[in-house]
């Protein structure tokens, strides 16, 4: 039973203002208009401290991507600019736009963004992952920030929550307009969809996996759509492991809910955990030359994800933070009041000089 609702939880997470945009106008001419809220429709409240407006920008294969601009009231002409994304299956009106919000503040103008296929972005099919797009989702990111007139583009950071931990470290080995990195409460996507939590799949358990996603596209191919995976699990049992009631607490309930957040609701479609299974996101980590660091909670079931990342790094501007006796999801919102503001301040102040 125990490991049914682990597998349940894994298959279901994995598979869970003004427009501005920089581009000229022929280009212009081709975006799609997405549906963007104007209200303020957040998990967390406004502050008084920073201005909000939407953007949209495309990444390299076409996707016109939405997020959520924050600029601090009193910024200089040319600012550091941090973009924000996670955790995987989440929308930028959750963790992502609280972290930038709160950077914004901070002084870093910033942005939150929804990945291709997700939330407000667009894209189809819908609730599609995948490590090349949503890594590509980061660079694009970049490109944004990089013609933004009150962006100096030598200052640029990133931070990846959660699943979005893996593709932005991965964003961090490709981009070198990336200058400092920050992952917090890290997945690594293809190695848990690949290898189970805990490393607990082998290569037969691999096997099966591939024959019921392979069995699935079929389906979807004579159905003509995809079927959705599920998001969290809408009742937890008693026995269930606590970072399964963990994700319930913030994903369905008053605290974290968002009406257009796939683990909140519907999930991912079933077969996005194939090109994952095929694909280790952070094949040249060891590569990246730029400053990183690495924030878990030393209680979280997802630690070894950081420490293992951690581990492939190199060069002296790389730092691991633990939080001690937090969780995975204590780093989703400011409930238990541990997220390192004041450390990112620090490290992006120092790094994106």
């Amino acid at each position: 039973m125990r490991k049914t609702i682990i597998m349940a939880a894994l298959i279901g997470l994995m598979l869970t203002g003004s427009t501005t945009n920089v581009y000229s106008q022929q280009n212009n001419k081709n975006m799609t208009n997405l549906e963007l809220t104007q209200e303020w429709d957040k998990t967390f409240p406004k502050s008084d401290k920073v201005d909000h407006k939407k953007v949209t920008f495309r990444n390299r294969y076409g996707i016109e991507l939405a997020a959520d601009m924050y600029t601090p009231k009193n910024g200089s002409q040319r600012m550091a600019a941090i973009a924000v994304c996670g955790p995987f299956g989440a929308v930028k009106e959750q963790s992502s736009g609280l972290y930038a919000q709160h950077m914004a503040e901070r002084g870093f103008l910033t942005i939150a963004f929804d990945p291709s296929f997700t939330g407000e972005s667009g894209g189809t099919p819908r609730y599609v992952a995948s490590p090349d797009i949503n890594t590509e989702d980061f660079c694009a990111a970049v490109d944004f920030l990089s013609v933004q007139d009150n962006v100096d583009p030598e200052r640029i950071g990133i931070i990846g929550i959660c699943g979005w931990g893996g593709m932005a470290m991965n964003a961090a080995a490709i981009d070198t307009r990336i200058k400092a990195t920050v992952t917090s409460t890290m997945y690594d996507m293809s190695r848990v969809i690949a290898n189970g939590y805990f490393d607990s799949m082998d290569e037969d358990a691999r096997y099966e996996m591939r024959k019921q996603l392979n069995t699935q596209r079929t389906e979807d191919y004579r159905n003509g759509e995809y079927a959705l995976a599920g998001g969290v699990i809408d009742e937890v049992p008693e026995d269930a492991p606590f970072f399964v009631k963990d994700y319930f607490d913030y994903y369905k309930t008053s605290r974290g809910y968002h009406k257009r957040s796939l683990n909140s609701n519907g999930g991912w479609n079933k077969t996005s955990a194939l090109s994952f299974l095929n694909m280790p996101l952070l094949s040249y980590a060891g590569e990246i030359r730029s400053a990183v660091l690495v924030i878990h909670g030393d209680k979280a079931h997802s630690c070894y994800f950081s420490k293992d990342a951690f581990a492939k790094l190199k060069g002296n501007n790389k730092e691991l933070m633990l939080i001690p006796n937090a969780v995975h999801t204590d780093l989703y919102d400011d409930q238990a009041g541990v997220i390192p503001y004041d450390k990112m301040e620090e490290f992006f102040k120092k790094n994106l000089l």
